[in-house]
């Protein structure tokens, strides 16, 4: 019975998986982080409406001082990102998870770097597990992830929170 009970479990955990795509998947299991939590995080810094209804994050994605931009390529987001930090404007955020170039520059490394798919969800897991470390629990991690101001992180949470009942079956 106890194994009937463990493999109903693994099936459970799989199939909430499931509909998380393969990246988030492999960097949450790299960076010690739930796949759910890091795509609801990505879902609600960079999600774009692709047709359909259908809305995902966009990767090529930058938030300038609080006004967002979406690019059709990593080339064209790029360029833009580009000419501003040749401009002097570091209040950026890039990518997948809006990761903030002004505080992150150094994790996320050069400009083309903090594009890559792969080292914009790593860095976004790291600031999020880091959030995990000073908080103890997945939902004010979430909050601490956005903002240090506890109002502005309650939003943010509960907004997480909403779409986390989404992402799980």
């Amino acid at each position: 019975m106890k194994i009937l009970g463990f493999i109903a479990a693994a099936l459970w955990a799989n199939a909430a998986t499931a509909a998380i795509p393969k990246a988030y998947r492999a960097v949450a299991a790299e960076m010690a982080v739930p796949a759910d939590v890091l795509y609801a995080v990505a879902l609600q810094e960079s999600r774009a409406a692709l047709g359909r209804g259908v809305k995902e994050p966009w990767p090529w994605t930058l938030n300038v001082r609080g006004v967002g931009y979406r690019f059709g390529s990593r080339r064209a987001v790029y360029l833009a990102l580009n000419t501003l930090l040749k401009s002097g404007e570091t209040r950026v955020d890039i990518g997948l998870m809006q990761v903030h170039w002004r505080y992150h520059a150094p994790k996320l490394g050069n400009s083309w770097a903090a594009l890559n798919i792969y080292q914009n969800l790593r860095v976004g897991a790291s600031i999020l597990r880091a959030c995990y470390r000073q908080t103890g629990n997945w939902p004010a991690a979430t909050g601490c992830y956005h903002s240090n101001t506890p109002w502005r992180a309650a939003a943010y949470s509960a907004s997480v929170t909403a779409i986390l009942a989404d992402v799980r079956p």
